[in-house]
């Protein structure tokens, strides 16, 4: 089953407008111009197709990898009120983590809070690229784990419609 990753990174919402999903990697130029690049993709954990963060790096085309590191979930908290509703205590093989399996029509990674990891991220960023993320403008955008509730009528009506 697949990761949705456009609809993760776009949820993560990291501000780059110069990025791209490609497969489940995520790569951005966050100053135009400048050859080294962001990559983000998921990080696995010793279970097959389950992921317990992301890892981060920075890329040059000639060089290779410049940096790279992990940011788990657990650190984060993505997952803390999942694992509290669902009662997974740290140890156990689904806390702070997601895996490829999921119910048709929920994504793989259905209940994270992002706030951890973009702050990580963008701490990250600015180490290695001082003052991109500030000029870059939010892509945030509702994604598909947003719940948009109907709008009840403003006042009820005394007959019926048709």
């Amino acid at each position: 089953m697949p990761l949705y990753a456009r609809e993760f990174f776009t949820e993560l919402g990291i501000p780059f407008a110069n990025s791209t999903v490609v497969g489940n990697t995520y790569y951005a130029t966050p100053i135009p111009g400048d050859p080294r690049r962001l990559r983000i993709d998921f990080s696995p954990t010793i279970r097959a197709f389950t992921y317990g963060g992301l890892r981060v790096q920075v890329i040059h085309p000639h060089t290779g990898e410049v940096d790279s590191t992990v940011l788990t979930f657990s650190d984060h908290e993505t997952f803390l009120l999942r694992d509290r509703i669902e009662s997974e205590r740290p140890g156990y093989s689904q806390h702070g983590t997601f895996d490829k399996y999921h119910r048709a029509g929920e994504m793989p990674w259905q209940g994270a809070e992002f706030d951890g990891l973009r702050r990580a991220i963008e701490q990250y960023s600015q180490v290695w690229f001082p003052g991109a993320w500030a000029t870059a403008t939010p892509s945030r955008s509702p994604g598909r784990t947003v719940h948009q509730a109907p709008t009840p009528p403003a006042s009820p009506s005394a007959g019926r419609t048709r």
